[in-house]
């Protein structure tokens, strides 16, 4: 498939890290290991935004017979040091900790928000604005603050957020009036729910909202069902936007017909179109570790969010190994795209993913394409 515009407009040398909340915190040297999955929204004066997911690594992890993970304690950044002994560092994203009753892993990175500011088309950058970076600010954010989803509903900015730590791992809440200032809100979901997306736009005079609550155990459906057991998006709406109920009936769930879905889980907030609500979500074939990650949409009902009125199964985006090849050196996973928001651009929508857990990717996509 091919966009009339599909580029990385974001890269790990991009960022300034002497700039970053980090900086000269921790006495060791540390890199980006990505930068992506942005929330992305239209900012009043017409320009584009991505709040971008920096994930700041140690460049050497392990010394002194430990491999270490940075942590945030009251204001301070911390290093924590784990025996190798007791570690399993087969995911360069994180490392499993053996021997427990339960699985319990650390990150190799810590992640920080930065709003990137792009051109009204999204093709160039025009600032980055490190004096706006959005950082941890409570214990239950002590190992950072990833993947930001930005709907604009009426006036008002609300971004949802996974915030991480031993606490819990919830989805947190900031609003702002004007896209780039940003009040922290609240915890708005608990334990392990990942991707939290805001229809940008009320229903009944209700916000909704798309969720995706992960766990280890799924009950089967009957032989012969059209769907696969495992994570689906499912739904919740709020009066006010803080206290969510979650809805009765089912969102979208992994087809059993293929392994194309088998895990899946909520991409671009849901925008009101003619036809109802288009959402981008992603799909995971399994494979190896980390799995194939791509990008498909379907149109809800502009009623009810749970009928799907269209959709196709053919991915709408996949991992593009042209766009990163002179990113190759940086690359630690491959097969991964991951879209994360989308602004309307008359005949087309503009599109904002994360490619590879490493870089930001602008894509172009004919608004033919969802026909």
């Amino acid at each position: 498939m091919s966009y009339p515009f599909d580029a990385l407009v974001l890269v790990p040398d991009d960022i300034d890290l002497s700039r970053s909340p980090l900086a000269g915190q921790l006495r060791v040297e540390t890199y980006v290991l990505g930068a992506f999955n942005p929330g992305f929204t239209r900012l009043p004066n017409g320009n584009l935004l991505m709040m971008v997911r920096v994930a700041e690594a140690l460049k050497t992890p392990v010394f002194d017979g430990s491999v270490h993970a940075i942590r945030w304690d009251d204001g301070r950044y911390l290093l924590d040091a784990w025996p190798l002994d007791f570690v399993d560092t087969s995911d360069p994203r994180k490392f499993m900790l053996r021997g427990g009753a339960w699985r319990v892993m650390a990150l190799t990175s810590l992640s920080w928000l930065l709003p990137v500011e792009l051109s009204a088309d999204g093709t160039e950058r025009v600032a980055i604005h490190y004096d706006k970076a959005i950082t941890p600010c409570a214990s239950f954010q002590c190992y950072g603050i990833e993947d930001a989803r930005i709907s604009k509903v009426g006036d008002r900015y609300l971004m949802t957020t996974c915030s991480v730590s031993p606490e819990r791992h919830s989805t947190t809440l900031y609003s702002s009036d004007n896209g780039l200032d940003w009040r922290f809100e609240d915890m708005v979901l608990d334990h392990q729910n990942k991707d939290m997306l805001i229809f940008e736009g009320q229903i009944a005079g209700k916000y909704w909202a798309q969720t995706r609550p992960l766990g280890d155990l799924y009950f089967a459906y009957p032989p012969n069902s059209e769907w696969r057991a495992g994570p689906s998006i499912n739904l919740a709406s709020s009066l006010d936007g803080l206290y969510w109920k979650p809805y009765h009936k089912p969102g979208i769930r992994p087809n059993a017909t293929t392994v194309a879905t088998a895990r899946m889980g909520g991409g671009a907030p849901p925008i009101l179109t003619p036809d109802g609500w288009l959402t981008l979500w992603h799909g995971v074939e399994p494979k190896e570790i980390v799995g194939i990650y791509r990008t498909y949409w379907s149109i809800l009902d502009k009623d009810d969010p749970s009928i799907v009125v269209r959709t196709q199964d053919a991915p709408l985006l996949e991992a593009s190994a042209e766009l990163t090849r002179p990113i190759e050196h940086q690359i630690y996973i491959r097969d991964v795209v991951f879209t994360t928001g989308v602004a309307d651009a008359g005949d087309h929508y503009v599109v904002a993913s994360g490619e590879g857990d490493l870089a930001c990717r602008i894509t172009h996509i004919p608004k033919s394409a969802f026909a």
